[in-house]
């Protein structure tokens, strides 16, 4: 498989589709659907997950693709799986606020061979390729060194698909070793910026693989940390994520463990 020419595209298509999406923000006439509790899609989510599909599939028609609004698509090859998720925060999206992302992942052989996250609002472009290293607007970054809970933030994701006793308890164990927390309402983002140092771990008891996918290859090459996301089933149905400097490591084990959240 050539990963340097699917790399390639990717990246012009991801600005691509970052153009596509930033031209209706903060579009007050915007069309919101309701997909289930607190969930949401716009004709935009749509139209850059289309974009995406057609100008990688053009290119490498034997790929497969999972998306987050069009499902699951067999390639012919048997071999890559571009994952995508068209805007990543898209309640940021829909109330103007400058939170949210596209995240593109490939999968090969069964593990993340690249990821690529996309802020256009911020003009923040996050790469990270399996072995190589990640990168912010092509500058090398790095996890943070925190090891104190008393010097961390921790961002946190909220799923209804878990009970919600089980995030406020997260919050009160953070609290309790005068730990802060944040939550921005994008997995994508929060993934990214543990890469980056901005957060120290980030943590979400149940997410899709649509949206962490990219950020856990920029955290591990970033030097983090993070949880066997794709453990069981974890790409088609999710599972827990965890991720987090070196330093931290076991301590937000011990306070935020949840299945799939181990070593």
């Amino acid at each position: 498989m050539n990963i340097e020419r699917r790399l390639a595209l990717a990246c012009e298509v991801v600005r691509e589709a970052g153009t596509l999406a930033l031209a209706s923000f903060r579009n007050a006439s915007l069309v919101v659907e309701s997909k289930g509790v607190q969930d949401y899609v716009t004709a935009v989510d749509r139209a850059v997950e289309q974009l995406i599909v057609d100008r990688l599939h053009a290119q490498f028609p034997g790929d497969a693709f999972l998306g987050e609004e069009g499902g699951r698509r067999t390639g012919t090859d048997g071999g890559a799986l571009w994952v995508i998720d068209p805007i990543d925060g898209t309640v940021n999206y829909t109330r103007g606020l400058p939170l949210w992302c596209i995240s593109l992942a490939l999968v090969d052989a069964g593990d993340i061979a690249f990821g690529l996250i996309f802020n256009p609002v911020s003009d923040e472009f996050y790469c990270a390729v399996r072995g190589q290293g990640a990168t912010c607007n092509d500058r090398p970054i790095r996890v943070s060194d925190v090891q104190s809970p008393e010097a961390a933030r921790i961002g946190m994701g909220f799923s209804y698909r878990r009970p919600p006793a089980l995030h406020a308890q997260g919050i009160a164990r953070l609290l309790e070793a005068h730990c802060e927390y944040a939550r921005l309402g994008s997995g994508a983002l929060g993934l990214a910026f543990v890469a980056d140092g901005r957060f120290d771990g980030y943590w979400e008891p149940h997410i899709n693989s649509w949206d962490v996918l990219a950020g856990i290859c920029l955290v591990r090459e970033a030097g983090g940390w993070v949880s066997d996301f794709l453990a069981g089933d974890g790409l088609l149905r999710g599972n827990p994520i965890l991720a987090c400097t070196p330093g931290l490591k076991t301590f937000l084990q011990e306070q935020l463990t949840t299945p799939g959240a181990t070593a």
